[in-house]
């Protein structure tokens, strides 16, 4: 009896060490290229090409400075942050309008509107490239911030509309009709119970369209020909060339890029958690 628990144990000891080791794998190949893309920032292009996995021998802090001021990053980061928190707060407020009213103000033309609404998941961003410039470019918001603003918007529309709805559905009815019964208007059932008791799924989706505005390139690239309506990675790419690329600043550029997505998930690690695991939708 004895020799079978010490089996069971050393078995349990066995896995627990197997999962342990995996992990420290995995967490190794995740970090390992954050970690050379930092030292490769602090290398000049000839030391790259000649060593590209080793420490740099002499440590090219210029590279910063150069990608800083040549890149225009206070300008660049500036803009990202405006699109981002823009985009954000706007695919938060329409899709949880649209989704509470989908849920729980049902009516002939629901499934329509949402099937409508649901159906832009499928779009691919290069589908719809070349007719989304030449509208923009009609109607006269070309190169400019709101034409940029309006198909972030629409782009992310369709995913946050589809994750409110589907969560909101779980939100017992009675609690609506209850307030209805109450007095309270649809517009204070949304605020004060809908907009509280959705809360996980927000940051699901807050955190979907953070990473997705930042790191965005395409769209802004051909809505926008002036530098100062650009954003960051449109910055970061300037350091690559057809003919030559100096890696030394594009790696710093890249680095310099990468901490703000770094600091977004250190401080809000615990709400993302949270999240992820609660804003899973129901079937």
């Amino acid at each position: 009896m004895n020799d079978i628990k010490d089996n069971k144990t050393a078995r349990s000891r066995l896995t627990t060490v197997i999962i342990y080791l995996l992990m420290i794998f995995f967490t190794v190949m995740a970090l390992y290229p954050l970690f050379w893309l930092a030292l490769s920032s602090f290398k000049t292009t000839t030391e790259f090409q000649m060593n590209k996995l080793g420490l740099p021998q002499r440590w090219v802090t210029i590279n910063y400075k150069d990608a800083w001021v040549r890149g225009k990053f206070p300008l660049l980061i500036a803009n990202s942050l405006f699109y981002t928190v823009c985009t954000t707060l706007a695919i938060l407020l329409f899709s949880f309008m649209a989704g509470f009213g989908f849920a729980k103000i049902r009516n002939k033309a629901t499934a329509l509107l949402h099937g409508s609404f649901v159906i832009g998941i499928l779009l691919t961003l290069q589908s719809i490239m070349v007719p989304l410039f030449l509208v923009v470019n009609w109607v006269g918001l070309y190169n400019t911030r709101l034409g940029v603003l309006i198909p972030y918007i629409g782009i992310g529309m369709p995913m946050g509309v589809y994750l409110g709805t589907e969560y909101i559905k779980s939100i017992p009815d009675a609690l609506v009709e209850s307030a209805r019964i109450d007095g309270a208007r649809y517009g204070h059932i949304f605020w004060r119970i809908i907009v509280p008791m959705a809360a996980p799924v927000g940051m699901t989706v807050a955190i979907l369209t953070v990473t997705g505005t930042w790191n965005e390139f395409m769209l802004i690239n051909i809505l926008t020909s002036s530098d100062g309506l650009k954003s960051l990675p449109v910055g970061v790419q300037k350091f690559a060339g057809a003919l030559s690329t100096d890696y030394g600043k594009q790696f710093a550029a890249l680095t310099i890029g990468l901490i703000p997505m770094l600091l977004f998930y250190l401080v809000f690690r615990k709400e993302i958690t949270k999240g992820v695991a609660a804003g899973a939708v129901k079937g």
